[in-house]
This record gives structure tokens, sequence and C-alpha cells, in this order.
């Protein structure tokens, strides 16, 4: 089975991950459309040959071509434009880099791949594969139409079971009208009459316990699949929002969640609708031992906390409280700012609609308040549910809320047990459901996940990091008291956050060898490597990490913010290695071309830095490493990475500044690798534009990072180039560069000659005074 099928059948976590892969530089409508011819190229291979990938570039926009005549067959307007609209996309991205293209597709491939493998693996060690999950809630969605056929069977028998009513009650009086009138009927007809009405009465009677049974079967499995949905389904989706609130996979199977609870108060109402049917009939005719009379008072009991049951446990925080601001960020509230939660009743049923009004309410349920802060919750703290707001569900989103502390008297700092970024808060919201029919009040109430309040925007990596922690090691709600005693967390766990936070301000967290980096940073380098390493809450967020001045979580945020701010692309391609260690590092770049360098994070930055190391070799061969001093954000605000990797140089004194930098390891030419991201030759400065000086009376200038070295050292250090050296550059080298490089040669070497002929000519003047001189003083003696 093709690759792409077998990916769209995996359940809807690993889909997810999937989409992740494809944005506008290579949409997924090429992946879906050219699925079977994408497969068939070897794109690893494509990657590594200029002439090759743009054949194969050429191939794709071919392949568009023929996809967009299909669908003018079609007369298909939305997708003809569409695939027009998606070539010229990849006309302008790629046309002169196709390489890029090629990398993107095998990079997305091997992906794939790999989500496959761990699906494949996941399955075959049978704890919580995907075939069980998608087995799973095939067998909730099986109940689920089961149970609504059996209301359409029930239905159904209790229309014949009115029709046979009247009939039989029609015969019935019939019967006494011929009995009273006789109407020239002889005995044995009437006999045989009174026969058939004792018979259709019979039929009536069993009719009757039919519909009971089906009745109380209909329950039975209501009641099991409200045991299935508010005890498995409902905390399974509320643990996965917790782990998408951290930066995990998005939970988006709510929608699922409100069918299923939907269909099941659906069938109850119904059912109920039923049971007042069958009263009806009651009324018109009964009997000693009646099934209905019998069970008619516990089956409307059963119906009616059954459909309480479902319909309190259906008020649900569908997106939680998050700050506009900060929206990675959830559950971190500043005091002051304006902040947004989304409310949802999972039963989507039209006469719900404007019935619910939500009230949020701020600490409820906190008792114990001494040392702690009190906070007012300002805006309108009141909703009404409705359908119109939110695409067809029945929900209430507050965009106003905002939180202000109560002012006490007395130092908070010195009586609070714990500092401000561990006091867990929560937001509740209540409400109450009229059921008309039956007089019933239902409350309904929904918790937020713990929020963390902060008064100044410094605290939000602490507060952050708590929201981490929290959510990564419990699944309870209301246990605010958990940073009095905050439990450690395994490596395998806490592993997983920690790449969650790159991929969801990137697309791409961190693999192993960066995973294992962390890990020898958090438990040592000696500490063997294993998921049940034990990481306290102190050590990762408040103690100092390898005898730095600053813990390890802090270190992270400052990277964080550093990729977001400026290298999210670099990033994104794979070029930043990132976390490595020195040891590892010159392992790497050992026995490499002189000039290969990696990119890698400084550790000794809270902020954030980035350097970059490089290998030489001296004059007996043996390897030098050279790191560069780490550019932090206001080194990278004024100049970009990729621009000072292009224009770095060493020198020394009397010697000529060289760029150092020739290959991103593991062995490729620094310019392609950062070629897309140089400017473009309209975008760079002359660096003598004589007419723009004039127009504005400044040269322009541009920033160069250049670092000095011991002229020994920088001659031990240069090693001439080898043929294959020259050979690898001359392939990243356009003729036109070349052509003007001669140009510049042929003019220095014609100034050369111009100064040697004035310089000879100079000398055969000064030769000629020379020999006039001495003419005259041979004259004069």
């Amino acid at each position: 089975m093709a690759q792409w099928c077998q990916l769209q059948m995996l359940d809807c976590k690993y889909l997810e991950q999937v989409d992740q892969l494809y944005d506008d530089s290579f949409p997924m409508d090429i992946r879906q459309y050219l699925s079977r011819w994408i497969e068939s190229i070897d794109w690893e291979t494509v990657a590594m040959q200029d002439s090759l990938a743009t054949v194969r570039f050429h191939d794709l926009l071919a392949q568009l071509d023929d996809q967009h005549s299909r669908f003018a067959l079609e007369n298909n307007f939305l997708l003809q434009h569409n695939i027009r609209k998606i070539k010229r996309n990849l006309q302008d991205r790629f046309q002169e880099d196709p390489v890029h293209m090629a990398m993107i597709i095998c990079r997305n491939l091997k992906e794939e791949q790999k989500i496959l493998a761990t699906a494949k693996s996941v399955e075959q060690e049978g704890e919580g594969t995907v075939s069980a999950m998608v087995v799973e809630k095939q067998k909730l969605d099986n109940k689920v139409k089961d149970l609504k056929d059996r209301v359409q069977v029930a239905d159904q028998s209790i229309k014949i079971l009115e029709d046979q009513q009247d009939e039989y009650n029609f015969k019935i009086n019939t019967l006494k009208n011929r009995e009273n009138e006789m109407n020239g009927m002889t005995q044995k007809e009437l006999e045989q009459e009174k026969l058939t009405v004792e018979r259709m009465c019979l039929e009536l009677k069993a009719k009757r316990q039919d519909v009971v049974v089906q009745l109380t079967e209909l329950l039975n499995v209501s009641q099991a699949l409200i045991s299935d949905l508010v005890s498995e389904e409902l905390p399974e989706w509320k643990q996965r929002q917790q782990i998408a609130c951290i930066g995990g996979p998005p939970n988006a199977c709510v929608d699922q969640l409100q069918n299923w609870f939907t269909a099941v108060a659906e069938s109850l109402q119904q059912v109920r609708q039923h049971l007042k049917k069958l009263q009806e009939l009651e009324q018109k005719f009964t009997y000693e031992c009646d099934p209905i009379t019998q069970k008619k008072a516990i089956l409307e009991g059963r119906a009616l906390e059954l459909l309480k049951n479902i319909l309190s446990s259906s008020l649900v925080v569908e997106r939680q409280p998050c700050m506009p601001t900060h929206p990675q960020r959830p559950l971190v509230l500043k005091t002051g700012v304006q902040f947004t939660v989304k409310l949802r009743f999972l039963v989507k049923l039209q006469e719900f609609n404007y019935q619910l009004k939500v009230k949020a309410v701020f600490d409820k349920d906190v008792t114990e308040k001494k040392g702690f802060r009190k906070f007012n919750i300002l805006g309108t703290n009141t909703k009404v549910m409705n359908m119109e707001e939110s695409n067809g569900s029945l929900a209430a989103e507050f965009r106003h809320l905002q939180l202000k502390e109560q002012k006490v008297a007395g130092n908070r700092t010195n009586e609070g047990p714990l500092i401000v970024t561990e006091e867990l808060h929560s937001l509740s919201f209540e409400s109450e459901l009229q059921l008309n029919q039956s007089g019933l009040t239902i409350k309904l109430e929904a918790i937020s996940l713990p929020v963390v309040v902060i008064s100044n925007v410094c605290q939000l990596p602490s507060g952050w990091a708590s929201i981490l922690w929290y959510n990564m090691l419990t699944t309870e709600p209301k246990n605010l008291k958990f940073f009095l005693t905050p439990p450690p967390a395994k490596w395998s766990q806490l592993s997983d956050v920690l790449s969650w936070q790159f991929s969801s301000v990137t697309k791409r967290g961190l693999n192993q060898e960066q995973l294992n980096m962390l890990a020898d940073k958090l438990l040592g380098a000696k500490a063997k490597r294993n998921p049940e390493g034990i990481i306290p809450w102190t050590k990762f967020c408040k103690q100092s990490a390898n005898e730095k001045t600053f813990p390890f979580w802090l270190w992270i945020e400052g990277i964080l913010d550093l990729i977001k701010r400026h290298l999210p692309s670099l990033w994104n391609d794979g070029s930043i290695m990132g976390f490595i260690s020195k040891e590892r590092e010159k392992n790497l770049l050992n026995n490499k071309c002189p000039g290969t360098f990696l990119l890698r994070f400084s550790e000794s930055s809270r902020e954030g830095a980035i350097t970059f190391t490089w290998i030489e070799h001296d004059v007996h061969d043996k390897p030098v490493y050279h790191s560069v001093e780490p550019y932090t954000k206001k080194e990278l605000s004024a100049v970009s990475l990729p621009d000072i990797i292009r224009t770095y140089k060493v020198m020394a004194a009397e010697n000529i500044p060289e760029n150092p930098l020739r290959f991103l390891y593991p062995d490729i030419p620094k310019d392609k690798a950062f070629g897309k991201y140089y400017p473009k030759p309209s975008d760079t400065p002359e660096p003598m534009d004589v007419e723009n000086a004039e127009k504005t009376g400044y040269m322009k200038t541009e920033l160069i990072s250049v670092s000095e070295v011991h002229p020994s050292r920088l001659q031990d250090n240069m090693m001439p180039m080898s043929p294959d050296d020259y050979r690898a550059l001359a392939q990243y080298v356009s003729p036109r560069d070349l052509a003007v490089v001669g140009d510049n040669l042929i003019c220095g070497f014609e100034e050369m000659a111009a100064e040697v002929d004035a310089a000879l000519v100079r000398c055969m003047k000064l030769s000629s005074s020379f020999i006039f001189l001495n003419f005259v003083l041979f004259l004069w003696s």
C-alpha cells in the first residue's frame, strides 16, 4: 500500500503530526494529488545533484499541468484556480533553487516514514496503539449507532402497538354492539368474533411486553455508553487537552465527543417521549399485571437519572484560560491583562440554545487562603451559551476577563508558603439547566486547569515552568497544593515536554542527540542515560545547572526566545545542531575538511546565544578547533546569522583577512546551506556608492564580524587547499563570478604594470642624470 494511503488510515493524533510537515512552501495538496509520482522518485539522490533536481522540478510542474487538465475536464474551477496558484508559488520559490525543494520532499517523506514506524511499533507493543485506538473509537461509534437503531426500532414498535390497540378497541366496541343488537349474527359467528378479539388481546399484551423489554434494554445500552463516555472518553480528552496546553499534539477530538454525547442525550429524550406515549396508551387500556403499569415509573426514573448524568458532565472548558498576547503560554495570567476562555456544552440540542447562562468564579473551592494572594475577577463574567457564535456548537467564549489582586495588610512574601509562580489558582464556571417536562433543575459546573497568576511579565518563564511541571505529572485539576511537595519527573516524561517546547514555536522538535546532551546537563555526564532518570523540581527550575548562575529551564527559555525571534528558518532547516557538548563537538568535526563548522547554543548565556565552531589543521596536520564569541539577540538584531557567517573574517597583523568558514557540518558548502538567506543582489549595498552619497551625504556601510588572532597562530593554521577542495568550491562559483574575478585580476595586473613602467622611467632618468653629473665632474677636474 502506498505510503500516503497508509498515513491517512492513522488516528488523528498521528495525522496532526503529518499536518505539521506541510505548509505554504510545499502544500499538502501536491502530496495528495501527486502521491504516487512523488513516492516513485529517489529524492535523496535528487537533493544531491543540481541538474537532476532541475529536471525533477520541471517534471513536477508538468505533473501539476496534467492535474490541471483533469480538473478542467471535470469543470472544477476552484481546484483549477488552486493548482495554478500552487504552480506559481513553486516557481517563485524553487525556480532558482530546485535542490531546496528536493530536500523538503525528501525530509517530509522520511518524517512520514518515522510517523508510520512509530505507529506500527506502538501497535506491536500493544500499549495505546493507533490501531487499538481506532478499533476502540469504531466500537464506540458502533455502540452509538446501535443505540440510535434501537431507538428507531422502539419507535416503530410503539407505533405498531398503538395501531394494534386502536384496532383492538375498535373490535371490542364492535363486538359489544353486535352482542347487544345481534344484527342477524348467529351464535357461532359471535363466538368466532370473540375468539378473534381474545387473540388480538393476547397479541396486544405480548406487544406491550416486547415494547417494555425493548425500552429496558435501550436504557441498559444507554447506561453502558454513558459510563464509557463519562468515565473513560471524557477524562482521556481532558488529559489530551493538558498535553496540548504544554505544547504536545493538538487535541482536536472535541467534535467527535460532542457527537457521542449528543446522540446519547437525544436517544434518552426520545425514550422519555416513548414512555409518555406508553402512559397515554395505558390510560386508554390497561389490565391486571400490565407491564406498562408495572415498569413505567422505574423506566421513567432511570431515563431521567441517565439524562441527568450525561447532562451534568457535558459542560467542559474547550479552550483553557489564555492571554491573547501569549497564545502559546496558556494558563499563565497577568494581573490587569485581559484573557480569554471558551466553554462548550457537549449536548448540542436546539432546545438548549440560549437556555444556559454561565458565570465565571475565581478560586471558588479554595478554603485555606492564609498567605496566598486573593483576586477579584473583572469584566463580563456571565455569558449565555448559544450556537450562533461558535460554528454551530453550543458554546460561550469569555473574551474580556481580567484579574485584580486584593490588597491585604501584611507582607505577603513573608507569609506565603510558596513563591508567586508556584501558587496555583482555579477558574470555575457555574450554570443551571431546567428540564421543562420534568421540572428538574440540573446544576452544571466546569473547572479550568490550575492557573498561575503573575504581576510582571518577567515572571512568565517561571510561571510557564510551573504549568509544564504540573500538567506533566498530574491530571487532578483541583490539586492546588501541588507545589508544596512537588513530585520529581522522569527523564522520559521531561524529554517529551522539552521537545514539545521547540516544536510548538517552530516546525522541529529535539532529536535524540540533542536530548542526550540535555540529559547529561541535568543528570550529569557520568550518569547513565535511562528513561527512569529522576529530575527534582528544584533542579529543573530553581537550582543553577552545571555551576552556572541560572537554572536549567531559564537557559532553555532564553534559547527558545532566541530561535523564535532570530533563527526560526535555520532551526526548521536543521542547520543548527544546537545542543551538543564540546567533547561531542570535537568528535564530530575531527577528520573533517578544514573550514567545516557547526552551530551550537552557548551554555553560559541566560538570555540565549549561539556560536559556531570550525576546524583547521596546524603545520603538523593536527586538528585545531576555534569557537567564536557567542552572538546574542543584540547582535542578531543588527545582522542576521547567515550574513554573519557570509561575511565573517579572521585577521592578524600584516595578514589579509579571510573567511575560515567553508562547509556546514557534515559537508554542505556554506553558500549552499545559507545562500537562500543572503540578501538579494539588488538589496546588497555597494561599498562605494558615490551617487547615493551625494544624495544622502552618507556612504553605505556593512557590519562584518571579525576575529583577531596572533599572527603566528594564524600562520600555523593556514593550510593550502587541496585540488579536491578547489574542485568542490568550483561547483558553487558561477561563470559570472569567475569573470568578475578575472577582470579584477587583469585590472590589478595592468595597474601593477603601469607602476613598474613608471618606476623604470624614473630609474632611467635618474641614471641619465647620474651619467651627466659624472661627465661634468670629469671635465672640471
